[in-house]
C-alpha cells in the first residue's frame, strides 16, 4: 500500500493567502503600524457589551433559529423602513448571517448556477470571484478608472448577454472610496429591467457615507428591490468585526433560496450577540445615524495630518478607507511598494491592484482610517517623512 499523502486537487487552484492576512503578519513582524485589513483599533459600544454580558447569563446560549433571532429581525425591520422607505417582511424577508461573507457566499451560490454569467465592478471586493467560481459561474467585470470609479454603462451594457444571471455592486465602494448615487441605480435598472437578472448589493458600509444625499440603498429602488438581495454588517456599524454578524433583506422567494444554503453552511448565528444587536438597535439607534460624522472626524484629521506629504490624497464619499497615490514617492509597482512601505517606513497598506483581474498600472494604496487619531497621528508623521 502507498504511503503517499492524498492531495486533493484544488478547486480554486489560484487562490492563495488573501493579501489582507499577508499584509497584517508583514505589519507584525516588522511592528509598523497597521492601516491595511480593515478593522478598528477600537472598542464598540459599551451598552452593546453590556447587554452580550447580560443575555448570556440570562441563558440565551442555545441555538437561535435559523433566519435569524426574532427581535432582531423586527429591530431590522424598523430599521430599514426608516431608512429606505421600505418595509421587509419579518419572517420571509430577513436572514441573519455569520457575517457579510456569508451572506455574500450563500447569495451567491443560491443564484448561480454552472454557466451562468456574473458581473461586477472591479476593484471589487476579493470574496466575490471564487464563491462564483465554485458555483461554476463566469465573472465579467466592468472597469471602473480612478480618480472618480464612476460606471461606464455603456460597458456595462456590452457585457450584457443571455447568460447573464447577476450583477454585484458595492455601495460605498471597498476599495476605491466612492458611492453610487440615486441615477446609478436608475441606470442599472434601465439596462436590466427587460433581462432575468438579480442584483447583489454588498452594502456592508452603508452608515460610513459622507455623501449629501445620504447612502443610496437598491432597496431605496421600488423595482430592483424586487429582485435584489441586499448585504449588511453589524461588524462595520458597531466596531465589531470579530462578532462576525451581518444579514441581508431580499423578497420571500429570494431569500428561501438563501436560506437553503445558509442553513447548512451555517444554520444559526451567536444567540446572546443577536439579542445584544437587538437592544443596540432599539435603545440607541443614534449610534449608526451619527456613524457619518463619527468617521468624516477621522477621515478629515487624517487628511490634514497628511497634508505635509508627497502622498496625493483621492476623494473619500465612502467607507473608512482613503486611497493615496505614491507616484511623487516611487516606482515601485503598488504590490512590492506595500511591502517596502511596511519594512522601511513602518506603515502598512494595501496594494490597489489585489481587487481587479486585470492589469491596475496605477500607483494607489489603500489605507484604513478606522483607527484611534493617536494611530492615525503616528502614521501621517511616519508617511510625511518618505
Amino acid at each position: 500500500m502507498s504511503s503517499r499523502p492524498l492531495i486533493p486537487q484544488s478547486k480554486l487552484p489560484t487562490l492563495g493567502t488573501t493579501i489582507f492576512s499577508q499584509m497584517s503578519a508583514l505589519a507584525q513582524q516588522h511592528q509598523a503600524i497597521n492601516l491595511s485589513q480593515g478593522f478598528p483599533d477600537f472598542d464598540g459600544p459599551r451598552y452593546l457589551q453590556e447587554r452580550l454580558a447580560y443575555h448570556v447569563s440570562q441563558g440565551a446560549n442555545q441555538y437561535a433559529p435559523m433566519t435569524g433571532a426574532q427581535a432582531l429581525r423586527e429591530a431590522i425591520a424598523d430599521k430599514t423602513a426608516e431608512l429606505y422607505g421600505h418595509r421587509p417582511d419579518v419572517n420571509s424577508d430577513i436572514t441573519v448571517t455569520a457575517g457579510a461573507t456569508e451572506a455574500l457566499y450563500a447569495a451567491i451560490t443560491a443564484l448561480v448556477r454552472e454557466g451562468d454569467e456574473v458581473i461586477c465592478f472591479d476593484p471589487s471586493y476579493d470574496s466575490y470571484a471564487p464563491a462564483v467560481e465554485l458555483s461554476g459561474g463566469v465573472l465579467k467585470r466592468v472597469a471602473l478608472q480612478p480618480p472618480h470609479f464612476r460606471v461606464d454603462w455603456q460597458a456595462f451594457a456590452a457585457l450584457l448577454s443571455d447568460r447573464t444571471r447577476l450583477v454585484i455592486l458595492n455601495t460605498p465602494h471597498n476599495p476605491s472610496a466612492t458611492v453610487w448615487r440615486k441615477a446609478d441605480f436608475n441606470a442599472l435598472w434601465q439596462a436590466i429591467e427587460d433581462r432575468e437578472i438579480y442584483v447583489l448589493s454588498d452594502e456592508v458600509y452603508e452608515h460610513i457615507c459622507f455623501a449629501e444625499e445620504g447612502h443610496a440603498s437598491v432597496l431605496a429602488h421600488p423595482q430592483l428591490r424586487e429582485r435584489a438581495i441586499a448585504v449588511s454588517s453589524f461588524g462595520k456599524t458597531y466596531h465589531m468585526t470579530g462578532w462576525k454578524i451581518g444579514y441581508c433583506v431580499a423578497p420571500a422567494a429570494i431569500s428561501a433560496e438563501l436560506r437553503k444554503v445558509h442553513q447548512y453552511l451555517t444554520f444559526a448565528v451567536n444567540t446572546p450577540a443577536q439579542l445584544a444587536l437587538a437592544d443596540m438597535l432599539r435603545a440607541e439607534p443614534q449610534h449608526y445615524r451619527d456613524l457619518p460624522a463619527f468617521y468624516r472626524q477621522r477621515r478629515d484629521l487624517f487628511i490634514s495630518a497628511l497634508s505635509a506629504s508627497r502622498l496625493e490624497i483621492l476623494p473619500c464619499e465612502g467607507t473608512y478607507f482613503l486611497l493615496a497615490d505614491y507616484s511623487a514617492i516611487s516606482d515601485l509597482d503598488d504590490v512590492s511598494f506595500c511591502k517596502w512601505l511596511t519594512k522601511n517606513a513602518g506603515v502598512a497598506a494595501i496594494p490597489l491592484s489585489v481587487f481587479c483581474a486585470d492589469p491596475f498600472p496605477h500607483k494607489l494604496i489603500r489605507l484604513c482610517f478606522a483607527k484611534q487619531e493617536s494611530t492615525l497621528l503616528a502614521a501621517a508623521e511616519r508617511l510625511c517623512k518618505l
